[in-house]
């Protein structure tokens, strides 16, 4: 054995900057985005129903690496194709938008945005949009005209 190895084996760690290192803080919550809950709702539904995402891109007429950039939150999609994928699914636009709505609540519940801030923002726009003499909305809905 040389000393050289021997040298080695014998080698400490010297602390350069002694003393405690300080706890890491978590980062704080962070609200997912908008392409991220669609994508989560639209793959949600395709493998409630045990569909293929080529099932769904065919049908929809979307490609099928579009779809699944859509799905995992990589791409934006425009309305159009939000419409094309929630009929392929059986749904309404509007039915993939409430879902959005639910899961948007829920995660507001989560993090550190307060739930009451995201039903006050819901509720408030529902007025709006239901202002043609209709029935009155309760808290959270939505209204979409035809």
């Amino acid at each position: 054995m040389s000393s050289h190895e021997n040298a080695t084996d014998d080698a400490r760690v010297i602390q350069l900057r002694p003393g405690r290192r300080p706890a890491p803080q978590a980062a704080p919550a962070r609200e997912p985005l908008w392409r991220d809950l669609v994508g989560d709702v639209l793959r949600s539904e395709r493998l409630a129903q045990e569909r293929t995402l080529k099932d769904v891109a065919d049908e929809a007429r979307i490609s099928m690496p579009y779809l699944s950039e859509v799905e995992r939150g990589r791409k934006e999609a425009s309305s159009e194709v939000l419409a094309a994928a929630a009929r392929a699914l059986g749904l309404t636009l509007a039915e993939l938008l409430g879902r959005v709505q639910g899961e948007i609540i829920k995660v507001a519940a989560l993090t550190s945005a307060a739930p009451a801030q995201a039903s006050t923002s819901v509720s408030s726009f529902a007025p709006a949009r239901a202002s043609a003499g209709s029935s009155s909305l309760r808290r959270g809905e939505v209204r979409l005209a035809a």
